[in-house]
C-alpha cells in the first residue's frame, strides 16, 4: 500500500511511522521545513498524565500512550522523556482533582488525596493558601516536544519506504480518490491519504469547521539559580485554585520551565505573525505570584505563541472522509501525549480494516483503551 500524509508534526509524522514499520510506503507533505517551527508540536516540552476530569476514555488511553512511546524510543534509539509525578491543586469550588480520582479508581489507578497542610512540607516552593484539597499521582512526566518531533522526522528520512517532501505546500486534496495536488500544481496519488494539517486543516478541508485554530501563549521563566536544582526535580502542577487555571512544566534535563493555561483564545491565524505581548499574560502571571514563594525573583525569558485546533468538547478527531482519505486532527490542547499511539493506531486501522466509526469513537475518548 501506498500512503500520502499531510502535515509534519506529531500526528502526521507518527501516522508516516505506523505506516512505514509495517513496510509501507509513504509520502509526507509539509509546507514549511520540516520540522517546522510554526507547528504546534514545536515546543521544548508536553505533558504527559493521568488525571483527565471526568473523560475516563483518555484517561484509560494512557496507559497504551506510555506503551506507544516505549515503542518509539526502541525506533529512535534514545528515550525523550523524563519522569515528574503529577500534582493537582484545587479551590474555588472547582473540583476537576476530586473528579479525575474518582474516575481513575473505577480503572484501578491510584490518584490520592494529600493533606493540604503537608504541601508546605513537601513542596516548599509552593503557597498553600487558597488551596483547599491537594492530589497527588506517581506517574506523569514530560515529553520533549520539539526534540522528539525533530529525531521521529530523522529517522523517516532513513527508511527506505518514505519520502519527506519539506517545504512542499498542499492546496488541495481529495479524499475520494486519493489524491493530493501541491502548491506547484503537480499531482500526487495514493490508495490512502491522511490530512494532519493542525491549525491550517480548515484551508484544505472545508468542512472541518468544528476544528477552530487557536492562538495560545505560555511562559518561560528564568529562575534564581538557587531555585533551579530544586525546580529541576518538582512534579508538574496543575493548579484550579484561582480564577486563572495553570499548568506548570519543570524544568526536567536542562530545558525551560513553563507556565500556560487551559483557556482557549479560539481566535488568530497560525499563518500571521507571532509576536505576544507580557500584558496579556497579566492573569496568569498574578495566579503564579500568589502560588509560587519568591515569584518577584523570576524573570521573564521569553513569551511563546503557538496554536492549538480546537473542538468544542475539546474531543480528538480522526475520521475517515471519502474512499481514500483520513481526517487527522487528535489536537484541542492535550494531543501530544497521544501523538504516537494515535499515528500507529491510525496505521493499524487503515492497514487491518478495522470499523473506521469505532476508530473515530476510540480517538474521541468513548471507547476503550484501545479501537476495537
Amino acid at each position: 500500500m501506498k500512503a500520502i500524509v499531510v502535515g509534519g508534526g506529531i500526528m502526521g509524522l507518527a501516522t508516516a511511522w505506523g505506516l512505514a514499520r509495517e513496510g509501507h510506503a509513504v509520502e509526507l507533505f509539509e509546507q514549511g521545513p520540516l520540522p517546522n517551527p510554526q507547528a504546534s508540536s514545536m515546543d521544548e516540552h508536553r505533558l504527559i498524565r493521568h488525571p483527565y476530569g471526568d473523560h475516563a476514555g483518555y484517561a484509560r488511553m494512557i496507559d497504551s500512550a506510555y506503551a506507544a512511546w516505549e515503542l518509539l524510543w526502541n525506533d529512535l534509539g534514545r528515550r525523550l522523556y523524563a519522569a515528574t509525578g503529577t500534582l493537582a491543586l484545587t479551590g474555588n469550588g472547582e473540583t476537576w482533582a476530586e473528579r479525575s480520582a474518582a474516575v481513575l479508581a473505577t480503572i484501578g489507578k491510584q490518584m490520592v488525596e494529600m493533606p493540604v497542610d503537608e504541601l508546605p512540607r513537601r513542596f516548599p516552593q509552593l503557597d498553600a493558601r487558597g488551596v483547599e484539597r491537594a492530589f497527588w499521582m506517581a506517574s506523569g512526566g514530560v515529553l520533549f516536544a520539539q526534540d522528539i518531533v525533530a529525531a521521529l522526522a530523522s529517522h523517516l528520512a532513513k527508511q527506505p519506504n518514505v519520502a519527506l517532501h519539506a517545504r512542499t505546500p498542499v492546496r488541495a486534496v481529495d479524499l475520494e480518490h486519493g489524491r493530493i495536488v501541491t502548491d506547484t500544481g503537480t499531482e500526487h496519488g495514493a490508495d490512502m491519504v491522511v490530512v494532519a494539517a493542525g491549525a491550517w486543516v480548515g484551508q484544505l478541508l472545508s468542512e472541518s469547521r468544528r476544528l477552530v485554530p487557536s492562538r495560545q501563549v505560555v511562559i518561560y521563566f528564568d529562575l534564581p539559580a538557587d531555585q533551579r536544582t530544586i525546580w529541576a526535580k518538582h512534579p508538574m502542577v496543575i493548579d484550579k485554585t484561582g480564577d486563572v487555571g495553570l499548568y506548570l512544566v519543570p524544568p526536567a534535563e536542562g530545558r525551560g520551565l513553563k507556565i500556560g493555561d487551559h483557556v482557549f483564545s479560539r481566535t488568530g491565524d497560525p499563518s500571521a505573525e507571532r509576536e505576544a505581548h507580557e500584558q496579556e499574560m497579566q492573569p496568569l502571571l498574578r495566579r503564579c505570584g500568589t502560588l509560587i514563594k519568591e515569584f518577584a525573583r523570576w524573570r521573564i525569558d521569553r513569551l511563546k505563541v503557538c496554536f492549538y485546533t480546537v473542538t468544542e468538547d475539546e474531543r480528538f478527531v480522526v475520521e475517515k472522509q471519502g474512499a481514500k482519505g483520513w481526517l487527522m486532527s487528535p489536537c484541542s490542547g492535550h494531543g501530544f501525549k497521544f501523538g504516537a499511539v494515535m499515528g500507529l493506531e491510525l496505521a493499524r486501522t487503515i492497514l487491518s480494516g478495522r470499523n473506521p466509526a469505532a476508530h473515530a469513537r476510540w480517538a474521541a475518548g468513548q471507547e476503550g483503551d484501545k479501537p476495537s
